[in-house]
């Protein structure tokens, strides 16, 4: 008997939910859901490419510097880099002299301890440092920024849908509101248009306005494009620098399987011939 409710209480709720799912598909069907005004004005990432691109792909340490030199000079000054360390510059090319140097010349300073009085206090940077915060903590973020606090930018190409092309895009994004964009989505005080961000929206000004912004001491053109891909490539380095290492990892995984491959099938090859060399002479010999 109690196995007999039991069917039966499994039919009733397996019929309910069938009667829910078929009702929800004909709503579904019926009153299509209505997507918000930003998906027709929001724009899928420019096709760019980067020297990581694909499984060969390598640093191009250049433009590291380049864009190391962006982030110095235009991000830096509201964005943080709190898992990289000044020493970690060197595989971009610098030496350990021009590492320190550009530690102990950084504009924000590094917090310590005033060893003598206790007090909080800050001090140059050393190489083995971590890119100090421009802000105390994110309450003075906000206060500074319009209340929206920047993102730290360590992992920011992994964190963001779309990688370095998407950042790359939304710094040469900003543009004028279209015409035909509803009054609700048109971007209030202290706001700005960029059709790459998620809701159109952006709390951050242009940080890259115009052409030699930077000054590039390889000689290379600093047009806000170039200064864009730049920084966008040294981003890719700051979430994953172990980049070209795992690529000659997966080479060398992949070497060692076919290798592997190739010699269980030649044993397999080895062996069945063996085994029929046996029966045939098992079949000779009855």
């Amino acid at each position: 008997m109690v196995r007999i409710i039991g069917i039966l209480i499994g039919l009733f709720f397996s019929g309910w939910l069938l009667v829910s799912f078929g009702l929800g598909l004909k709503e579904y069907v019926t009153n299509p859901p209505v997507k918000p005004v930003e998906y027709a004005f929001h724009e899928e990432a420019k096709d760019v490419s980067f020297s990581t691109d694909g499984p060969l792909g390598k640093f191009d340490r250049q433009q590291l510097q380049r864009g190391f030199q962006v982030y110095k000079e235009v991000c830096a000054a509201c964005h943080s880099l709190r898992l990289v360390a000044f020493r970690n510059l060197e595989d971009l090319g610098y030496n350990e002299d021009e590492v320190k140097a550009i530690a102990a010349n950084w504009a924000i300073e590094t917090p310590d301890i005033d060893p003598a009085t206790g007090e909080m206090s800050t001090r140059p940077s050393l190489a083995a440092d971590k890119f100090p915060k421009p802000f105390a903590n994110d309450v003075a973020a906000g206060a500074a920024n319009n209340n929206a606090i920047p993102p730290d930018l360590s992992l920011i190409t992994k964190a963001r849908g779309g990688g370095a092309p998407y950042i790359y895009s939304l710094l040469t994004g900003y543009q004028d509101p279209p015409a035909d964009l509803p009054d609700a989505s048109k971007p209030g005080p202290g706001l700005h248009y960029n059709p790459y961000f998620a809701n159109l929206n952006l709390a951050m000004a242009p940080p890259i306005t115009m052409d030699d912004q930077v000054s590039y001491s390889d000689g290379t053109k600093a047009s806000v494009d170039q200064m864009a891909k730049d920084v966008s490539a040294f981003l890719i380095w700051t979430a994953e620098p172990k980049l070209e290492e795992r690529h000659q990892a997966g080479w060398a995984v992949l070497a060692f399987l076919l290798i592997a491959t190739i010699l269980a099938y030649l044993s397999y090859r080895t062996i069945w011939a063996d085994v029929k060399a046996e029966k045939k002479k098992k079949t000779a010999d009855a």
